[in-house]
């Protein structure tokens, strides 16, 4: 059974946001409210987490996952970036965006695009998400809360809990949350296109 913690959505409470983070430290998967709904995530170095999550929504061994960063120090560490990139993503962020980005060595292998060597990365506008990124000290392996028969994300605590009690480890109630999709930002060639209109304005990177 799910452990349900409620994490103030404004202050969250340290001792709470550590709880969260052990059960990641120890090989959980975290069902967490982001700024643009639920999302699933787990550590990186988690291969059971990424088979679940995989499992949970029937994704393929072709679907990308995300990275979920604290900050931009944090996302730069993941992806290269050139300054036009880095004035524009950092201007946008902490926000509703996802930008595709050539991975760095500090992402593995499995988790880059086989061809193109892309990762996704994101950075929430949600406390939150930026308290427990903090504790734990790396990005989260990430992935959209859309079950198979959904097309949108979930957006309330109890739902998750009532669709995944037995297949997650924690599931974090930070209040209702917002399902709209990001605004993905391809960058991989040097230059942005606006692969997908979301949440996030699209006109600085048009």
């Amino acid at each position: 059974m799910a452990r349900l913690v409620e994490i103030h959505p404004v202050d969250p409470q340290p001792r709470l946001v550590t709880q969260v983070v052990e059960s990641l430290e120890g090989g959980g998967l975290l069902a967490y409210p982001t700024d643009s709904g639920y999302a699933l995530g787990c550590r990186i170095g988690q291969h059971d987490g990424t088979e679940r999550i995989r499992q949970i929504r029937r994704l393929d061994a072709k679907h990308h996952f995300t990275l979920v960063c604290c900050d931009f120090a944090q996302l730069g560490q993941l992806v290269r970036l050139d300054n036009s990139a880095f004035r524009a993503i950092k201007a946008a962020t902490p926000g509703p965006y996802t930008f595709i980005l050539p991975a760095t060595s500090e992402v593995p292998r499995r988790l880059a695009h086989p061809k193109k060597k892309t990762v996704g990365v994101r950075i929430p506008d949600s406390r939150v998400v930026q308290a427990l990124l903090r504790e734990l000290g790396e990005p989260l392996l990430s992935s959209t809360l859309i079950l198979p028969e959904h097309t949108e994300p979930m957006t309330q605590a109890w739902e998750v809990a009532e669709a995944l009690d037995r297949v997650v480890d924690v599931i974090v109630d930070a209040g209702d949350v917002v399902a709209e999709p990001t605004t993905v930002v391809d960058w991989s060639a040097g230059y942005p296109e606006v692969v997908r209109v979301g949440a996030g304005d699209p006109e600085p990177f048009e």
